[in-house]
């Protein structure tokens, strides 16, 4: 009796081949699935860094327009002041010769000095008893430094929260060769009045955020450093420069503007009606 085993042998071949399929297709399940993990992974870092530069964007935005309030806010009160009725106590003290403005007008000597003091609306620092003058070789006049804005203490930022300190600085804009004859002086006033005295002004206003990054560098302290680059000590930083070498948030807001003393200054506009002012008529020669 003769036995055959070719169909043992089939069988036991088409057994091979199918699980040999099956483990073909066990890894090419895997490596598709290991494929979308990849992508999964891709998609969420992608999201992930878009949603922190959003983020950064976003704080870059506030931080801007609370800087760029501050300063807006330091400008508009000192135009506040010297746009008000001259009768005004604020008035009197910005013209007054330790006033801001007083201190250039009243002394043409002081043209080239630097009036600086941190502005805090809490308290008045307009006048040269709470400010620093700034002389163009780096000393100070009268020995007046105690306008320098000190980030270590509270009284120095612009409100409670002890979050923006923003410090002002002054100065006459620079005679230009082409200025105009006589430009300087107020109509109707002598020459030689100190009170007849005219002058454009350069005003910066810089806010900083000093919880962000300590306004320093190496042992130079920002708000120490003058605003106006002309002034600069060798190997030393302007305010501005320090503040981006200290990675300090920061924003200037420069204007300029034109002020003339008139506390002591008589109106004189008839339109044709009423009785003139003794002081606007002129006394007949004999």
């Amino acid at each position: 009796m003769v036995h055959r085993y070719y169909s043992s042998s089939a069988t036991g071949k088409n057994i091979n081949m199918n699980m040999t399929y099956r483990s073909s297709e066990r890894g090419a399940t895997l490596i598709v699935v290991l494929l979308f993990l990849v992508l999964i992974m891709l998609a969420g870092a992608i999201a992930v860094r878009q949603s922190n530069t959003n983020l950064k964007v976003a704080t870059s935005d506030q931080i801007n327009t609370v800087l760029l309030q501050s300063s807006d806010s330091a400008n508009q009160k000192l135009e506040m002041m010297i746009n008000g009725s001259p009768t005004t106590s604020e008035y009197q003290d910005v013209v007054s010769v330790a006033g801001v403005f007083g201190h250039f007008l009243l002394n043409p000597n002081n043209a080239k000095n630097e009036f600086i003091y941190c502005f805090n609306p809490r308290t008045k620092r307009y006048l040269t008893a709470n400010a620093t003058v700034r002389q163009p070789d780096g000393g100070y006049w009268s020995s007046m430094n105690s306008g320098i804005c000190d980030y270590t203490k509270a009284g120095d930022y612009t409100s409670a929260r002890q979050t923006v300190m923003t410090q002002m600085s002054v100065t006459v804009t620079p005679t230009s060769p082409n200025a105009e004859r006589f430009g300087h002086v107020v109509v109707g006033k002598e020459v030689e009045d100190r009170t007849s005295k005219k002058y454009k002004f350069d005003i910066r206003a810089t806010s900083a955020l000093p919880a962000y990054s300590e306004p320093k560098v190496s042992s130079d302290k920002c708000f120490e450093q003058t605003s106006i680059k002309a002034n600069v000590a060798a190997n030393k930083k302007s305010l501005n420069e320090c503040m981006l070498a200290a990675t300090t948030p920061s924003k200037m807001l420069y204007e300029q503007a034109d002020v003339e003393n008139v506390s002591s200054s008589t109106v004189c506009i008839p339109f044709g009606k009423g009785t003139l002012n003794p002081k606007c008529v002129l006394s007949p020669t004999s």
